[in-house]
């Protein structure tokens, strides 16, 4: 398969359990279908679920490769590469950036997911950058926990209540941990 007349960004992005990393998947399998050469890269922090696989809350996966450093994305990428998928690019530094921007400029078509914001409803890394440069974001809603409205926030929970805003920023976790909630039942004590 020929590489893309022009390289893009695309970032799929929301509060957890929103769907993001089903909706990547999603198109990563489309792109395989149509024969386009995808490789996914993941920060080597997320462990949840497979160390070689990006993989959903719902249990849907993909291969991937763990990397230490946004810029480790280069040294493992491979010349026929077409399509580059990047899962929980929140984890990663800003580094990031220039990476998703030089691949771009080389043609490739770049599939971002990660969080907004993080469990304090604050910009998360460097997704806010990586949201604006992009052409084209898709941001998804999750069920609030609480009342059932769409949610659009990440709710971390320690012994189950609410996390203080001082805690740690990032704690990798699932269902343990978190939960989505919508702006009203969104709590973070200061």
């Amino acid at each position: 398969m020929a590489p893309h007349i022009n390289g893009s960004v695309e970032v799929i992005t929301g509060s957890m359990f929103s769907g993001k990393t089903d909706e990547l998947i999603r198109r990563l399998r489309r792109a395989a279908i149509a024969r386009q050469k995808v490789q996914v890269f993941k920060p080597a922090v997320d462990v949840r679920y497979a160390i070689e696989k990006v993989t959903s809350h719902a249990g849907s996966d993909f291969a991937a490769t763990p990397v230490e450093h946004a810029i480790d994305i280069y040294v493992n990428l491979n010349k026929e590469t077409t399509v580059v998928a990047i899962d929980e690019a929140q984890f990663f530094d800003n580094g990031i950036i220039s990476v998703v921007d030089e691949l771009a400029r080389r043609d490739i078509r770049i599939i971002v997911a990660g969080l907004d914001t993080d469990f304090r409803g604050e910009p998360f890394g460097p997704m806010p950058i990586l949201i604006a440069k992009a052409e084209h974001v898709d941001k998804l809603q999750a069920i609030c926990m609480v009342c059932g409205e769409p949610a659009s926030r990440t709710q971390r929970l320690v012994n189950g209540k609410p996390a203080r805003y001082d805690d740690p920023v990032v704690i990798v976790g699932a269902a343990e941990l978190y939960e989505a909630r919508c702006r009203k039942h969104h709590e973070v004590p200061h």
